[in-house]
């Protein structure tokens, strides 16, 4: 096939030159791809008259959004080092099926989950706290928004794909493409026709569509390395139960956001009312300022890591590691200290209702406080994924949220004599506590990873 010249550099290019060539457009995609959802609750929060209650009932849509991209990243972020790995091998047959087979369940994840989520949405928004106030907000945005998870899933779970091939530019331009619509149909939507919370979800359906022709367009083409083929999409066990394996830990990762999400609104309604629930809103977004760029690096570097994993060269694999965790402890310290020093500013642009801009400024100096950490614990388990590793990947993705945060959330509040102080709490105990175990475990088993080789073997023919 044409144009195989970005997997050979992965195994002789210069480790830094080549994480910045995939990082760089994998962190701007990232950081593009976030404004589907921040532009949606700025213009949101903006609303006259309504721009608190509004936003607060499009982020008790957050729990369904998430488990529709935990779906997509389980074939994604499984499938794609998968065939990274296999072309390290010089496997392109093996790699090619991957990616066939994962599209495929993508599809038949698509038409379960619109008709689960579509049906059910009502009784699930109230379960994650909707009050009679917010419920027709969080209704109207919902149920649009469903309609369009087929386009979700074919942006999120095709588009790591272009990038372990190595064509992160053009992986960049998918987020690109849909965000510049985003945000021009907002604005036109929300405001100019009248449609409030109905506009946003309309806007972030057809941009949502717009990056998934364009992700097919690519993986159809004649410039992709691995082609998307009718044959390759028979489902063969051999093929994408290793890929499903793998993307569990990205699974239960992203599934536990949305449970994660329900605990923290449930509490926080039960102790702080509505303005609690608005205020994590707003920095349930703003944290995404940190965890989306973090994940870009690690898809900067997944890449690289897999193929000279696959292809047996260990020390490219621990340079590629080294630059990978420097660069994600270094951006979540800086982002931590922002986070803690102007509360006010990041809060400021989400809302202009006064209270809850002042109310979210002093939770959110609680909450992030030990998103420093964040980089280390996200550098160290991507690094497990990027080697084929998936139990211990699934384990220290459990780590963080099912062991440590979720039962934290409901402890703390009655520990600490400020309830609402004790939940927001949660989240940098369990951040400090998952980010030293996890890097533990990598650093003393990193060695023995690289000595035994890849237990992915060969993708089935």
């Amino acid at each position: 096939m044409s144009q195989q010249k970005p997997t050979q550099d992965m195994g002789s290019g210069s480790i830094p030159k080549l994480m910045l060539n995939l990082a760089v457009p994998a962190v701007v995609a990232q950081l593009i791809n976030m404004l589907y959802n921040i532009v949606d609750r700025i213009y949101i929060g903006h609303i006259p008259d309504a721009g608190a209650s509004a936003l607060t009932g499009v982020g008790l849509f957050l729990p369904i959004l998430m488990m529709i991209n935990a779906f997509a990243m389980l074939t994604g972020s499984g499938g794609a080092p998968r065939a990274a790995i296999a072309m390290g091998k010089k496997d392109q047959d093996g790699a090619q099926k991957i990616l066939g087979n994962c599209f495929c369940v993508l599809m038949i994840f698509a038409a379960v989950l619109t008709v689960t989520f579509y049906l059910f949405a009502p009784q699930m928004l109230r379960l994650f706290g909707a009050s009679d106030v917010t419920l027709p907000y969080a209704l109207s945005y919902a149920r649009i928004y469903i309609l369009g998870t087929v386009f979700v899933m074919i942006v999120m779970g095709m588009n790591p794909f272009i990038t372990t091939q190595g064509f992160a530019k053009f992986s960049m331009i998918t987020t690109v493409v849909g965000a510049v619509c985003n945000i021009i149909l907002d604005p036109i939507l929300i405001f100019g026709l009248g449609m409030g919370v109905q506009g946003a979800a309309v806007a972030t359906v057809i941009s949502q569509a717009v990056s998934a022709v364009w992700v097919l367009f690519f993986l159809r083409g004649s410039k992709t390395i691995l082609r998307l083929t009718l044959p390759d999409m028979k489902l063969v066990p051999g093929v994408i139960l290793p890929c499903l394996a793998l993307g569990i830990s990205t699974f239960v990762m992203l599934s536990t956001e949305s449970i994660l999400n329900i605990s923290f609104n449930s509490s926080l309604s039960r102790y702080g009312g509505d303005m609690a629930v608005g205020a994590m809103t707003i920095i349930s977004s703003c944290s995404q300022l940190v965890l989306l760029p973090l994940q870009g690096i690690c898809q900067g570097g997944q890449p690289i890591m897999s193929y000279n994993f696959g292809a047996g060269k260990k020390e490219r694999v621990k340079q590629t590691f080294g630059c990978q965790f420097l660069a994600c402890t270094g951006y979540s310290t800086l982002m931590c200290v922002l986070f803690l020093v102007i509360p006010q500013v990041f809060a400021g642009i989400f809302s202009s209702d006064a209270s809850l801009v002042e109310y979210t400024v002093w939770t959110m100096r609680i909450y992030m406080a030990g998103m420093f950490a964040t980089g280390v614990q996200i550098s160290c388990q991507q690094t497990f994924m990027a080697l084929g590793q998936a139990k211990i990947s699934l384990l220290m993705a459990c780590l963080r949220k099912l062991v440590l945060l979720i039962p934290l959330i409901f402890i703390l509040p009655h520990i600490v004599s400020d309830q609402v102080s004790g939940v927001f709490l949660a989240e940098p105990v369990s951040d400090i506590l998952a980010a030293s175990v996890t890097a533990f475990m990598l650093f003393t088993r990193l060695g023995r990873i690289l000595e035994t080789g890849s237990d992915s073997g060969r993708a089935s023919k």
